[in-house]
């Protein structure tokens, strides 16, 4: 090993079964949409999330879309989506039809701020059709508040799990919350399929809608519809991958809450890097290891710093409803996600992290400084 090779932000770690479940895929020709091993990976998520019906897709984002349709959401509707958080959760509604309105998250927890969401409630009142909370960098948001005040309002809840599948909140599993729920397998993901999503549901009625409307809304055997619906099935090799990565979940899990409490250690005596934080109701699966910094600046000079020493790290999100393309769409409360905005930096945080790579890491995580 030297210095100079390159440290990931986070790479999948592809180490268990995924070969052999690939190739009794091929030897048995299952590798599209339909096939055993997409059951079987829906089923093994709905149980590891307490759901009674899981509904396999392509990928997260369309995950989020499916869930919005499968609810209700028509064209002319609005949806409440956090401030600060990944395009996704703004572009499904878009897809949707709907139009997305950008509500600020908590100092406390980084996640939809549950007083902005009940203000936010009282002033648009009939507007809103459903509200999407994001489980931010594989942290649970206060999901106790969050649905009472849905609940309250009648209206459908939708946790954005993406990242957070195998974290907690007060002892349930993220994805166990709202009307719907939705995790992302994308690469960078702990479990990835490759690509990949997945729409949680209680309610019966609501997992067959989504099914339906997945599978192009096809009734029957012949060509016939009875719905618009969309081609967002997972393929059964993007499944037979999963099954073999939540084999390991538990280890890469471990391993990232490790690599989150080593970097805690070492930032614990400074003011200028600061952790993400985690509340007491909630067990983070540590997906993105987060500092937060005083100022964009400081967040860039870490980041090159890094960049100089072959050590990958990222600025995490910025606010959405100040970028182009959600200008036009309302915003209730932005401040804190303005605040955020460009000072939050992701470390290396893949599970195949080694010891010799994390203590490069913290290392240069010590030695760094805004003075130079």
């Amino acid at each position: 090993m030297t210095e100079n090779r390159l440290i990931p932000l986070a790479i999948p770690v592809l180490r268990g079964k995924e070969a052999v479940y690939l190739t009794r895929c091929v030897k048995e020709n299952w590798v599209s949409s339909a096939g055993p091993s997409v059951t079987e990976f829906e089923e093994k998520i709905a149980a590891l999330t307490g759901r009674a019906h899981a509904v396999a897709t392509s990928n997260g984002t369309c995950a989020i879309q499916l869930a919005l349709v499968a609810l209700g959401v028509r064209p002319g509707d609005y949806v409440i989506v956090p401030d600060w958080s990944f395009a996704a959760s703004a572009n499904a509604v878009y897809h949707a039809g709907a139009t997305p309105i950008f509500v600020d998250i908590s100092a406390e927890s980084w996640t939809l701020d549950p007083a902005q969401l009940r203000d936010a409630l009282r002033h648009f009142s009939d507007k809103v059709r459903a509200v999407i909370v994001v489980d931010v960098l594989g942290h649970p948001a206060e999901m106790d508040e969050l649905e009472v005040i849905c609940d309250e309002a009648a209206v459908p809840l939708v946790e954005d799990a993406a990242g957070a599948l195998g974290a907690h909140y007060r002892g349930k599993p993220a994805g166990s919350f709202g009307t719907a729920a939705t995790i992302s397998f994308n690469g960078n993901k702990v479990l990835t399929t490759g690509g990949g999503g997945m729409v949680l549901f209680d309610d019966p009625k609501l997992a067959a809608k989504a099914r339906h409307l997945s599978t192009q809304a096809r009734v029957g055997e012949n060509y016939d519809y009875d719905m618009i619906g969309f081609n967002f099935r997972m393929p059964n090799i993007n499944a037979a991958i999963g099954l073999a990565q939540l084999e390991r979940l538990e280890e890469m899990i471990k391993k990232r809450r490790q690599i989150a409490s080593a970097y805690a250690e070492c930032i614990a005596h400074r003011q200028d890097l600061i952790m993400m934080p985690q509340t007491d109701q909630a067990t983070s699966n540590c997906w993105l290891s987060s500092v937060r910094l005083p100022s964009n600046d400081a967040a860039k000079s870490l980041v090159q710093y890094f960049r100089d020493r072959s050590i990958e790290t990222r600025i995490f999100w910025s606010s959405l409803s100040r970028q182009l393309p959600y200008q036009t769409a309302p915003c209730h409360s932005y401040e804190m996600s303005q605040e955020l905005s460009g000072k939050v930096v992701s470390l290396p945080s893949s599970s195949l992290l080694t010891n010799t790579d994390l203590a490069r890491v913290t290392d240069a995580l010590a030695s760094w400084s805004l003075a130079g």
